[in-house]
């Protein structure tokens, strides 16, 4: 097939559903990681360029982020990287409050104690690290967050509660680093309480801690 070919919808044939996957996979880690900034222009041609892959799967992928609110279609049908207004990433985390005192609850007898031992290693390990990274910070933020969302035993709710976390990612450690100490040591609760098999505490323990979250973006975007 030409390259005049690919792009004659009637041509196109559908992405294998692993190179779908992977487009989607690498295009939103560079979202996440702002190396394509908010505002910037997606073009297919160059993204599956720089993917090497051929442009049906990267189309898939663009499909899916913007259906998931990653990117929005302006006039002329051109797909831009969204920026969240401060209402949404409030309302996310409104959302998230409740998916995840939900996950914690469903997983507070499930977490096996090697997953927490190992979980807690990391956060110990990461607060005694003297300049720690907003990409280290992030990785053992997610394998907490993951671990409790995927013992919930709800493959949907733990998918949902990922792509909320991915679409607040914005406020890391580059933008609340005062939350970076803070932050880790609310997760260390919530670990206490998991070990204890403790419901309520854990959800207490979750509930506050995307509360403070959620609090420390006001301050930060009221301030700006």
């Amino acid at each position: 097939m030409t390259d005049r070919d690919e792009d004659r919808p009637d041509m196109l044939e559908p992405a294998p559903k692993a190179l779908s996957q992977m487009a989607y996979d690498r295009l939103l880690d560079r979202l996440i990681k702002r190396e394509i900034p908010v505002g910037s222009v997606l073009q297919e041609r160059r993204l599956a360029d720089s993917l090497d892959i051929s442009r049906t799967p990267v189309r898939e992928a663009l499909n899916r982020l913007e259906s998931e609110g990653f990117v929005t279609r302006k006039p002329g049908r051109v797909l831009v990287v969204k920026e969240f207004s401060t209402r949404e990433l409030i309302e996310t985390l409104h959302v998230r409050q409740i998916m995840e005192s939900e996950a914690i609850s469903l997983a507070a007898a499930r977490v096996p104690m090697e997953e927490l031992d190992a979980v807690e290693a990391d956060i110990h390990a990461l607060l005694a690290t003297p300049n720690p990274s907003a990409e280290a910070d992030w990785q053992v933020d997610s394998r907490l967050h993951r671990m409790i969302a995927t013992h919930s035993g709800n493959a949907v709710l733990a998918g949902m509660i990922e792509s909320l976390r991915v679409k607040t990612y914005t406020f890391n450690l580059d933008r609340v680093p005062e939350r970076f100490d803070t932050g880790h040591r609310e997760h260390l609760v919530m670990i206490a309480a998991l070990r204890q098999r403790d419901r309520d505490a854990a959800r207490a323990a979750i509930q506050q801690h995307i509360e403070n979250v959620k609090q420390s973006i006001i301050l930060k975007l009221s301030s700006i």
